[in-house]
């Protein structure tokens, strides 16, 4: 298999495991892996009148995570989440970006409100 088959099924696998950890801490997830013009939403998910975006990283390893994520990723999850508010959001919604880092063996890392836009 080569290597870009296989990140991208890992990648699949990291997004499941990230839905499977919001479910298990009391989210629900309304979607996945929503694409817009702009860019892609891993996963859309709802606690009460919190919606938010997350993008999932899945790395080999836990120190391949600490570079996982960068300001040009979060922009792209944020124009795609930009796009896809009025979808998702109801009436007093707050709304944010999350990002979770997952690696084998470790406890997935969740990165809350990843996304400060400036201005």
């Amino acid at each position: 298999m080569n290597s870009r088959a296989q990140a991208e099924r890992d990648g699949r696998r990291g997004e499941t495991l990230a839905a499977l950890y919001l479910w298990l801490t009391g989210w629900r997830v309304l979607a996945s892996r929503v694409k817009t013009r702009r860019g892609e939403v891993d996963i859309v998910a709802r606690r009460g009148r919190m919606l938010c975006f997350v993008e999932v990283k899945w790395r080999r390893t836990a120190k391949e995570l600490d570079i996982a994520i960068d300001e040009r990723r979060l922009r792209r999850v944020a124009d795609g989440a930009a796009l896809l508010t009025a979808r998702y959001q109801r009436p007093g919604d707050d709304v944010r970006i999350d990002v979770i880092l997952i690696a084998p063996g470790q406890w997935p890392r969740r990165i809350v409100n990843a996304w400060q836009p400036m201005g």
